[in-house]
């Protein structure tokens, strides 16, 4: 193991959490488009909304200072699909309920649940 100081672990180890967030978004969008027989671009345009909305509620809730408080979670899960699904259907011109049902319900399992997992394993390594 390398040594590291203690002011770049902890930023580094942040970032990492925080890109968890992206990756659940891109997961979302990646299994609702596989559904669909859809292409790696047609992922990435149906995850671009989703991750500005996530990318809202991280900087309005200032979640890198805890990355795993669930109320980090609360408040990127609420910008992704708050957000996310008001320039989805600003880009298409609809918005289905069924897919905002989908949509909000698949990304709080998988913004909350990447989290709960972190706190599971952290917790029984203490």
């Amino acid at each position: 193991m390398t040594p590291t100081t203690p002011t770049t672990t902890p930023t580094r180890r942040r970032a990492g959490w925080l890109a968890l967030d992206a990756v659940a978004v891109v997961v979302f969008a990646a299994l609702g488009r596989t559904s669909h027989a859809e292409d790696l671009t047609g992922t990435l345009v149906t995850a671009a909304p989703f991750l500005v909305g996530a990318a809202v509620g991280t900087l309005a809730a200032r979640t890198w200072r805890d990355p795993l408080a669930w109320r980090s979670g609360l408040a990127v899960w609420a910008g992704a699909a708050v957000v996310g699904l008001a320039l989805r259907a600003a880009s298409t011109g609809r918005l289905p309920l069924s897919f905002a049902i989908v949509a909000t319900v698949s990304l709080g399992v998988l913004v909350l649940g990447w989290r709960g997992i972190a706190r599971l394993v952290r917790a029984r390594r203490r």
